[in-house]
């Protein structure tokens, strides 16, 4: 696990309580009394640390690196039955953009979210969550697909910001988010947008005009 500076006794706790466990597992000593009052002590500190957070510190838990991220939602709420559909039918395949197609009992459901990375060589691939204009492109392809075939789209927003970069640049960022802006306020189906994590600028906004924008505790 990764611990933020101000979740050191939280950090404290958790190995005592796993050195108490190990304890356990290697000698015939009782443990569970202590490993009790060790669960009872982290419950009780997370809850005062986390009931009195300052504004940063909320910033700093909305771009945790243990948090969780679009795919882990969409592959809980779905599992195996996630479609991912790729590209943008123009220039290529933006791997901090995806999209696809899910059922939620018997309801179809039109998928779409920036995906950050649990690891270094995964954040590299994904470029951090920060999304160049053929991410918006092929997010704007998914959301018209859904809009023919009548599907609800559930987007989720996790992003510092769409990619500055002189390529994205290049290839008319300002243009692709714009254009998503216009097109999503004339769809027909209804989206829900949520922010999982942080929603940074037009990064954001290039998959969040909603009907309705829910944003999880902690998140900015």
């Amino acid at each position: 696990m990764n611990y933020l500076d101000f979740e050191e006794p939280i950090k404290l706790l958790d190995t005592q309580l796993a050195e108490c466990i190990e304890l356990g597992e290697k000698s015939d000593v009782d443990v569970s009394e202590t490993c009790s009052q060790i669960q009872s002590k982290l419950k009780s500190t997370i809850r005062e640390i986390y009931g009195n957070l300052t504004p940063w510190q909320k910033v700093q838990i909305s771009r945790h690196p243990d948090r969780p991220y679009t795919l882990d939602y969409i592959n809980n709420i779905l599992g195996d039955s996630f479609l991912e559909l790729h590209g943008d039918r123009n220039f290529k395949d933006d791997k901090a953009m995806i999209g696809g197609l899910g059922k939620i009992g018997d309801q179809s459901f039109m998928f779409i979210g920036q995906q950050k990375g649990h690891n270094t060589k995964d954040r590299q691939y994904r470029n951090f969550g920060m999304a160049n204009p053929e991410g918006y492109r092929k997010a704007l392809r998914l959301m018209k697909h859904a809009n023919r075939f009548n599907l609800p789209i559930l987007t989720f927003i996790d992003t510092p910001g769409a990619y500055a970069g002189l390529s994205a640049e290049e290839q008319g960022q300002g243009e692709a988010i714009a254009r998503n802006l216009r097109e999503m306020f004339g769809f027909k189906v209804p989206i829900i947008a949520t922010v999982i994590g942080e929603g940074g600028s037009g990064g954001a906004l290039g998959i969040g005009v909603a009907d309705k924008l829910l944003m999880f505790e902690h998140s900015v």
